[in-house]
């Protein structure tokens, strides 16, 4: 339902939901190769530079040479992509904030704790 709701946010934006996964690795991690951010997405290379390609048209983001290596071309998050991450990320906080709204103290000390809980075991199953 969480997702559903992001998608529903979306739809007010001009992005896709994999431009969107894209741009919060681009705010989280900086300016990325198209390989690096390609594993990030979990997407192929060439399915990738067309994500790019749209996002830069859009002016998300631009493509920026390396200081130190020429031949490496970054992808450098814009101010209207980080804009836009932001607001969407704040109106899904906000929409979980009034899903959690009724709910007690205690029973929010208890989700947390399971939450906790399973986010520890899926770290440990992953890394077997």
């Amino acid at each position: 339902m969480i997702k559903q709701n992001g998608r529903k946010i979306l739809n007010n934006y001009p992005i896709t939901s994999p431009q969107f996964v894209a741009l919060q690795w681009l705010l989280e991690e900086g300016d990325l190769t198209i390989g690096e951010l390609s594993n990030k997405i979990s997407l192929a290379f060439s399915t990738t530079t067309d994500l790019v390609d749209r996002m830069e048209k859009n002016q998300l983001v631009e493509r920026v040479r390396d200081i130190k290596d020429r031949r490496v071309v970054r992808i450098h998050l814009l101010e209207k992509g980080k804009i836009i991450i932001h607001e969407v990320i704040e109106k899904r906080q906000a929409f979980l904030g009034d899903v959690l709204d009724d709910i007690s103290d205690e029973d929010m000390e208890h989700l947390n704790r399971l939450l906790d809980l399973l986010y520890e075991r899926m770290k440990a199953v992953s890394g077997k």
